[in-house]
C-alpha cells in the first residue's frame, strides 16, 4: 500500500474513532439517565413510606384517648428500587473498547505512512494524547479503580481533542521538520503524551469530584440541586472521584517529570543549553509545579479535598495553556511543532 493510501486510511480510522466514542458518550450518557431516575425514584419512595408511618403514629396517638381503636394496619414501605444492569452502559463500553482499537489503527498506519513515530506534529501528538486518556480510562474500568459511569464524562474531551485535531491542526503526513529528527523525540515526546492524557483523564474526574461534593452538599443542606448539580446524583461517592484522581495523577507526574529531564537533555544537544526559559519550557515547569502541589496538598491535612482537587483543575489548565496557547500563540523554541 502507497504511504498517500496508508494516510488516508489513518484518516478514515480516525474518524471512525470519533464516530464510536460520539456514540459511546451518547451510551453512558443513557446510563447516567438511567442512575439518576433510579434514584429520584427510590427518594420518592422513601419519603412517601415515611409520611405513611407518621400518619399512622398520629392516628395512634389520637385514638389513645377515646375508645380503644384498632391499630392501623401499616402499609409495608415499597421496596427499594432494584436497578438493572444498563444495557446502554455496557454498549458504551464496548464501543469505548472497539473505537480504542480503531484509533490504535489510525496511529500505527499515520507512521506508516510518514516513516517515522507518530505524534512529530500537533495533529499526531492530540490524537496520540486522546488515545492514551482513553486508554487509561478502560484499565481503570477493567481493573475496577474507576466506575464506567464516568465514561459519558471522558469521553467529552476525548472527542473535542480529536475534532480539534482532524480540522484545526491536522496536518498531512510527512518527514519531520529536521529540528525535531532526533531519536529523542521517540522518548521526550512519548513521555509527553502519556502522562498528557493521564493528566488529560485526571483533571475530568477532579472536575466530576468538585461537582460530586457540591451536589451532596446541597443535599445535605435539604435543597435540591438543579442542573448541572443535579448530574452528581449518579456520579460515584466523592472519595471514590478523589482515589482515582490521585491514583492518575500519582502514575503520571513521574512520567512527566521523566519527560521534563529529557527534554532539557534533548535542548543541551539541539541548542546547546539545557534550560533558556522558553515560553515552553517555563509553562512545563509551571505545570509540574502545580501538578507537584496537588500530590503535596493531597497528603497535607487542611489541603485534602476540594482544595486539592482545584489544584489539580488548574494544573490541567495549565497543560492545555502548554499545548494549545503557546504552540499556537506564542513565539519561542517550539513553535515549530
Amino acid at each position: 500500500m502507497s504511504d498517500l493510501a496508508l494516510a488516508g486510511l489513518s484518516d478514515s480510522l480516525l474518524f471512525g474513532a470519533v464516530l464510536l466514542y460520539t456514540l459511546a458518550m451518547l451510551g453512558f450518557a443513557g446510563e447516567q439517565a438511567s442512575r439518576r431516575s433510579h434514584r429520584v425514584s427510590a427518594a420518592a419512595g422513601e419519603r412517601s413510606s415515611a409520611r405513611e408511618s407518621a400518619a399512622a403514629r398520629t392516628r395512634m396517638m389520637a385514638g389513645a384517648g377515646g375508645p380503644a381503636l384498632a391499630a392501623p394496619a401499616a402499609t409495608p414501605p415499597p421496596p427499594p428500587a432494584q436497578r438493572a444492569p444498563s444495557r446502554a452502559g455496557a454498549i458504551g463500553l464496548a464501543l469505548t473498547g472497539i473505537g480504542a482499537v480503531v484509533h490504535v489503527g489510525s496511529v500505527i498506519t499515520r507512521g506508516f505512512a510518514a516513516h517515522r513515530v507518530p505524534w512529530g506534529n500537533m495533529y499526531e501528538f492530540s490524537s496520540a494524547v486522546a488515545l492514551c486518556a482513553v486508554v487509561i480510562f478502560l484499565v481503570l474500568v477493567a481493573g475496577r479503580r474507576a466506575d464506567r459511569a464516568l465514561g459519558a464524562f471522558v469521553m467529552v474531551p476525548v472527542v473535542l481533542y480529536l475534532g480539534l485535531a482532524g480540522t484545526v491542526l491536522y496536518t498531512a503526513a510527512g518527514p519531520l521538520v529536521p529540528a525535531l529528527d532526533s531519536y529523542w523525540i521517540k522518548i521526550h515526546v512519548f513521555a509527553a503524551v502519556l502522562s498528557s492524557g493521564a493528566f488529560l483523564l485526571s483533571g475530568m474526574v477532579a472536575l466530576l469530584y468538585l461537582l460530586r461534593c457540591r451536589h451532596d452538599a446541597q443535599v445535605a443542606a435539604g435543597r435540591t440541586p438543579r442542573f448541572p448539580l443535579s448530574m452528581g446524583s449518579a456520579l460515584p461517592a466523592a472519595p471514590a472521584l478523589d482515589r482515582v484522581t490521585y491514583g492518575v495523577i500519582a502514575f503520571a507526574f513521574p512520567i512527566w517529570t521523566f519527560a521534563i529531564i529529557a527534554g532539557a537533555i534533548w535542548a543541551e544537544a539541539a541548542w546547546g543549553r539545557y534550560w533558556g526559559w522558553d515560553p515552553k519550557e517555563t509553562w512545563s515547569f509551571i505545570t509540574w509545579v502545580l501538578y507537584a502541589g496537588y500530590l503535596h496538598a493531597r497528603a497535607t491535612a487542611g489541603w485534602k479535598g476540594t482544595k486539592a482537587a482545584w489544584i489539580a483543575v488548574a494544573a490541567a489548565g495549565a497543560l492545555i495553556v502548554d499545548y494549545y496557547v503557546v504552540n499556537i500563540f506564542v513565539v519561542g523554541f517550539h513553535s515549530y511543532a
